[in-house]
């Protein structure tokens, strides 16, 4: 088993080798601070495919011999060369969690900064609900001392495995925190003695149920404490598979005065009739955003300046 999973990452690695190089947009310049030095990961559009059940797409990858989603994470993600491999005992982590729970209304505490960065005077990213971190980790790895990264997770088991990853990085620019965003991110930001310059929501929860509706993470007092904390210039990146999320969110920043969509700041950014990026600015897919377009999902993405 382990030997066809190694086979099948190295036919995912020969097939996109030839696929990643494109040449630079011409929109790069708008997206400056976002910019890394590595491009977004591209796959054969056969990579894809859509069914209407878990058992078809399961005998589809039998047949062709199609890499599954999570291998596509992993080869995303291969140059972090992390360790699959720990020692975590049983760990069942939950896909969705009730924020309003009483469990999660203490704030988190405000770390020592100069204690969990090297130069706590860094312009700071933070993404709200990092999962399982990685994506965070791919960044900061690509951008030691020039931005420090900060990860909010309101599961603790995706944050202690996190934190085990991050002490074999070795990184001084990343740091992860067992949060309720929507409770701790303004003291947190607050706190933070260098400028907060990036805020990312990537695919939250959508709690499609009418009544569940104020369990979703964005809510107008985290809108407020994003926005003034922001430094002018600053950006917020949000992104979800899900219109009906995409569409709230969207909603919520809109209506902020402070705050301009990056086709109205520049005509040459890429996105379509309605308004949403064609792709990621960040260079990197998370990995929900890797599952979501396995399965022929659009992505929904929109991307703020503070004025």
């Amino acid at each position: 088993m382990a030997c066809c999973r190694l086979v099948r990452l190295r036919f995912c690695h020969n097939s996109c080798l030839a696929l990643r190089s494109r040449p630079p947009s011409s929109s790069s310049a708008a997206l400056s601070f976002l910019a890394v030095p590595s491009s977004p990961r591209n796959y054969p559009l056969s990579f894809c495919h859509v069914s209407s059940s878990s058992a078809q797409v399961d005998q589809h990858q039998q047949e062709s011999h199609l890499p599954r989603s999570p291998d596509l994470v992993a080869l995303e993600y291969a140059d972090l060369n992390l360790s699959y491999d720990l020692d975590l005992g049983h760990v069942r982590i939950r896909q969705h969690v009730n924020p309003l729970s009483s469990s999660f209304s203490v704030p988190a505490q405000v770390p020592d900064w100069n204690q969990v960065f090297a130069d706590p005077m860094l312009p700071l990213m933070v993404d709200i609900g990092c999962g399982s971190g990685r994506f965070l980790m791919w960044l900061a790895k690509r951008n030691p001392k020039v931005r420090n990264y900060l990860g909010l997770e309101i599961r603790r088991k995706l944050v202690k495995r996190a934190e085990i990853w991050l002490k074999d990085l070795g990184l001084d620019n990343i740091h992860f925190l067992f949060a309720n965003a929507t409770i701790s991110f303004k003291q947190l930001v607050e706190a933070y003695p260098g400028p907060l310059q990036l805020v990312s929501i990537l695919c939250p929860d959508p709690h499609f149920k009418k009544r569940h509706h104020k369990r979703r993470v964005l809510q107008k007092p985290l809108v407020g404490a994003i926005v003034d904390n922001l430094v002018p210039g600053g950006q917020v990146f949000v992104q979800s598979d899900v219109l009906e999320m995409a569409l709230d969110m969207r909603d919520q920043f809109d209506e902020v005065d402070k705050l301009k969509h990056i086709d109205t700041l520049n005509p040459d950014i890429s996105c379509d009739g309605e308004g949403w990026l064609l792709s990621n600015p960040m260079g990197i897919r998370t990995e929900r955003e890797i599952h979501a377009e396995y399965e022929g999902a659009k992505i929904y993405r929109r991307l703020y300046q503070k004025q």
